[in-house]
């Protein structure tokens, strides 16, 4: 049996990837493991902000399904729940005060930091990617040493790629060396612009998008720096590695920045990478972020967990062809009339948010940038949205 690793990156939009197309160079190290990867194509974040996608990563569950959200739900089973039980290592190691152990989050955790209690900057709100790598290596360096060791599944999250878009000079030389503001005006244009959803002047957002990029090649640099880890731990080939995001960012492909109460493919459309499974190449089957709690479970050999209401992923011929579905409110959770909901199937999408009962449909294919508006000419709109409203507001009745 092998190890499970779960790489989750914050913030990380699907297409600055290269193993998506990006000829950009921002993720090099991620796409050379191309050959020895499951790369999906059609995965969907079941949210568009950390509080309503992690459920589904974590706890194969949706942000609403209990109500409006208070800290995470005791209805809900994290996957360390199961794992722990069946005698699986568990660890995590990330950064999100959303994600935090006062939040609830730290259930079936042999081992869990959410650094919580240490300082950061203002620059840098979150514990880098480099130091949360170091927290882990000396972990599994402690847990592997010199004996047999108990299969693990262990967790980590990297906040690099998120706001406020401070990149550290190396980084800003490997993307673009021309950009040559410093810091201080870095975090300025995170204040006065990226705060402010200020979309007027093109040339910010272009450089926000820069900067952007270029935490994206800081971590694939940590990504990288893990794995070299786990190879010379001689944890690596006994791994299975899944890599994948919670969320994108938007910078004005629909009127905004950052990621807030959106359903559009820069905020939802998910990276989803499975490393070392034995097998590879790409799958263009719509898949869920719901779905990984299930592969887990199935990559220990386990019986499924009654109440995740994903697939396993594995094996590939196995998975049930369905829709997408996700939901959210106002990002600050503060307003349950603000609820959005969207549900796919294969490249069609409706969008609807209850609050001002508006509906909107893409055709993805056709219409990647979602500026087509077809809920009142399409012949397949009526079935979207009947096979949506059964989840609208479900909670109230």
């Amino acid at each position: 049996m092998k190890n499970v690793i779960l790489l989750t990156i914050d913030a990380l939009r699907k297409d600055v990837m290269g193993c998506y197309g990006n000829k950009g160079g921002l993720t090099p190290f991620i796409d050379s493991l191309q050959n020895e990867c499951i790369n999906f194509t059609k995965g969907q974040a079941i949210g568009p902000y950390t509080q309503a996608s992690f459920p589904g990563i974590l706890s194969s569950s949706y942000y609403l399904e209990y109500g409006k959200p208070k800290g995470f739900s005791h209805q809900r089973t994290l996957i360390s729940e199961p794992l722990k039980k069946a005698g699986i290592t568990t660890a995590a190691f990330h950064s999100n005060p959303y994600l935090s152990d006062f939040l609830g989050w730290n259930r079936g955790w042999d081992v869990f930091y959410d650094s919580m209690e240490d300082e950061v900057d203002s620059k840098a709100p979150y514990i880098k990617g480099n130091v949360i790598n170091t927290k882990a290596a000396k972990w599994l360096s402690s847990y592997t040493k010199g004996r047999e060791y108990r299969p693990f599944f262990l967790w980590l999250h990297y906040m690099d790629v998120h706001e406020p878009y401070v990149p550290e000079r190396k980084y800003v030389e490997m993307v673009d060396p021309t950009v040559a503001i410093s810091q201080d005006e870095m975090y300025s244009m995170f204040k006065n612009t990226l705060l402010k959803r200020d979309v007027s002047d093109p040339g910010k957002v272009e450089l926000l998008k820069k900067l952007y990029d270029m935490h994206v090649r800081e971590v694939d640099t940590y990504v990288q720096e893990f794995f070299n880890t786990l190879e010379k731990l001689s944890i690596l080939e006994d791994s299975v590695l899944i890599i994948t995001n919670d969320h994108g960012d938007e910078f004005n492909e629909h009127g905004g920045l950052s990621h807030d109460d959106k359903m559009y493919s820069e905020l939802i459309d998910m990276p989803l990478l499975i490393y070392g499974a034995g097998k590879s190449g790409v799958c263009g089957t719509l898949v869920s972020n719901v779905d990984i709690p299930p592969t887990i479970i199935h990559l220990f050999d386990l019986q499924p967990v009654e109440s995740f209401e994903g697939y396993s992923l594995l094996p590939l011929e196995n998975y049930p062809e369905r829709g997408a579905f996700g939901e959210a409110i106002d990002r600050g959770g503060k307003d349950v009339e603000k609820d959005i909901y969207f549900y796919r199937e294969k490249d069609l999408k409706v969008i609807y948010r209850a609050g001002t009962e508006r509906w909107e449909m893409y055709d993805l294919n056709e219409d990647p940038a979602e500026l087509n508006n077809l809920i009142n000419t399409s012949p397949a709109a009526e079935h979207l949205r009947n096979k949506l409203k059964p989840k609208v507001r479900r909670w109230l009745s």
